[in-house]
């Protein structure tokens, strides 16, 4: 098999230190989460920012570029792909439908591409889901996902196509037959999310036989099935995410004590399979990166 790429999500829009206190929270913590997770193996490390004051998810510019400078201005050669997924949020009122709930917060692509324009990193995330995901619903149409698309391709930066179940790929497939994106694509196959996929080999054996021929993947877990699924990833001959976005313990019971360590763990598990671990160069090459 060739090397298998090893990303690392080292904060999503949930987990809080109430979870873990060992989550990374402001943009230096997140910064050192992760410049250590490539230094544990990490080709790639997923980010998104919170406030560090308040430690709620954000979508500010100046977090976002406060973490990428700290990145690259360390030696540490890692992939960076940032979040676009904030800004899809709905929530109907109660008892009346509208006006909406307060915690809906939807945005436009540009808002939602902004980092990525000024940044211009390696790879982001490009959601395809509409679906019930927590306590509320996330909608990306598809006339979103075409304009922020554009956005992408303009930045150079390679987008990653984030699948939460099979209606997913069926638009992510005919968005490739328009041009709207280029192939090879790159998806990232999410196990877990309730309503969306589930989490065992037999889902994800069924969603890489829906994806292009020419597509290059990955998959991941959330909670305790994230190391199950590292190596089943693998099995299938995908590529492989941990991180604290996705489960906050070791193993059962353990809270994690860094992102680090749960891409040593991840890595182990590769490893101990029999496969290799991608340097951050080979990413570049099997991704088509070229914004480095």
């Amino acid at each position: 098999m060739n090397a298998t790429i090893l990303s690392c999500a080292v904060i999503g829009a949930f987990t809080t230190r109430e979870h873990n206190p060992n989550a990374p929270i402001t943009p230096d913590e997140i910064a050192t989460s992760c410049i250590n997770a490539a230094k544990a193996g990490a080709a790639v490390v997923h980010i998104h920012v919170r406030d560090p004051k308040t430690g709620e998810n954000s979508m500010d510019l100046t977090y976002y570029k406060d973490v990428v400078d700290q990145i690259r201005a360390i030696d540490v050669d890692v992939l960076i792909n940032l979040t676009t997924g904030p800004g899809g949020r709905y929530l109907p009122g109660n008892p009346q439908p509208l006006p909406m709930d307060p915690s809906t917060a939807p945005s436009t692509a540009v808002k939602r591409t902004e980092h990525v324009a000024t940044l211009k990193p390696d790879i982001c995330s490009l959601d395809f889901n509409t679906n019930w995901f927590g306590t509320s619903a996330i909608i990306n149409p598809p006339s979103m996902i075409r304009d922020m698309a554009q956005i992408i391709r303009e930045a150079g930066t390679v987008p990653e196509l984030e699948v939460f179940d099979s209606g997913d790929i069926r638009l992510a497939v005919d968005l490739l037959d328009e041009g709207v994106l280029d192939s090879p694509a790159f998806f990232q196959i999410v196990l877990g999310i309730k309503y969306g996929f589930n989490m065992n080999p037999e889902t994800l054996a069924y969603a890489k036989s829906q994806l292009p021929a020419d597509a290059k993947w990955a998959a991941f877990g959330v909670s305790r099935m994230a190391f199950p699924m590292v190596a089943q990833s693998w099995l299938l001959g995908g590529h492989c995410r941990v991180g604290m976005e996705d489960t906050v313990y070791l193993s059962r019971g353990v809270l994690a004590p860094s992102n680090a360590a749960l891409v040593a763990k991840a890595k182990g598990i590769i490893e101990e399979l029999g496969g290799t671990i991608a340097t951050s160069d080979e990413a570049r090459t099997i991704l088509g990166v070229t914004n480095s």
